[in-house]
């Protein structure tokens, strides 16, 4: 394992993630950062110095593209010119790639890899991995990719610089790009997050209503981690009478009868749309 690999954003949010990681690699990594202060801090974190665009792109097998998504069209369009055939160009998102945003190449390999996080229910007792929601540093979080376009052999390739990024791994998953586009944004946000965004105010609106703050919260999480563990089958169980009927009367009551259409590939591509 001696591939160079270009990462881009470095000195990003996600970037320096990556960076963190890929320094306890075999990788030769060449870092660009934009940002004064991406630079400086990788710099003075790290003690990793960015080089300029040609540089990085010199030699390079694998090009990671860790920037945000309404970007990705605008630089590898710019990049690509300097790209030999066979390179291959990563994005952390299939949010771009899904939108058509990257150039028209044939000859260069597309690989899409994006982390699924620490699950909530994990067996890790050391302390800090119990803290590390977001993954990639002390906690183990499975990861998807596709190989979007380019040669069956380059998906090993893509797939162990995933596993070096966002490590320590629990499992890999290969997918394809439209099947990473359903679980992000069409799981992960649009369902997901968008109700966890609503039990959020719906603990508020307790709040409003008397329940001290404290109290509202520890019940809620408390609640939603046994129900969690009943629904996922974390455990065995079932709901009580009551609560199967809470949910009868309350599915109808917040959701609408056609919610399933943001799965919709139309609807997928219109949220990724306005994400790019």
């Amino acid at each position: 394992m001696n591939e160079k690999i270009a990462l881009f954003g470095a000195g990003g949010k996600m970037g320096y993630r990556l960076t963190n990681n890929l320094l306890r690699s075999d990788y030769r990594v060449a870092h660009v950062e934009v940002s004064e202060g991406g630079r400086k801090r990788l710099k003075d974190e790290l003690g990793v110095e960015c080089v300029s665009v040609d540089a990085a792109l010199d030699g390079a097998d694998v090009v990671i593209l860790a920037v945000p998504d309404t970007l990705i069209g605008k630089l590898s369009h710019e990049i690509a010119p300097k790209l030999p055939a066979g390179t291959m160009v990563m994005t952390l998102d299939a949010a771009a790639p899904f939108a058509g945003h990257l150039p028209d190449r044939k000859d260069l390999v597309y690989f899409v890899a994006h982390p699924c996080h620490p699950l909530i229910f994990n067996d890790d007792a050391d302390p800090k991995a119990r803290r590390d929601f977001f993954g990639g540093a002390y906690a183990k979080q499975s990861i998807t990719s596709a190989l979007m376009q380019g040669p069956e052999e380059a998906f090993d390739l893509g797939e162990q610089v995933a596993k070096t990024i966002y490590a320590p791994i629990l499992r890999s998953y290969r997918l394809s790009v439209d099947q990473m586009a359903l679980l992000e944004p069409g799981l992960s946000e649009t369902v997901c997050a968008t109700l966890l965004d609503v039990m959020r105010e719906a603990m508020d609106e307790t709040v409003k209503r008397g329940v001290p703050a404290q109290a509202a919260r520890d019940f809620l999480l408390g609640h939603m981690n046994i129900l969690a563990a009943v629904i996922f089958k974390e455990i065995p169980g079932a709901f009580s009478d009551a609560c199967n009927k809470a949910i009868t009367f309350g599915k109808p009551r917040l959701m609408r009868d056609d919610w399933k259409q943001v799965f919709d590939r139309e609807e997928i591509a219109e949220s990724i749309r306005r994400i790019t």
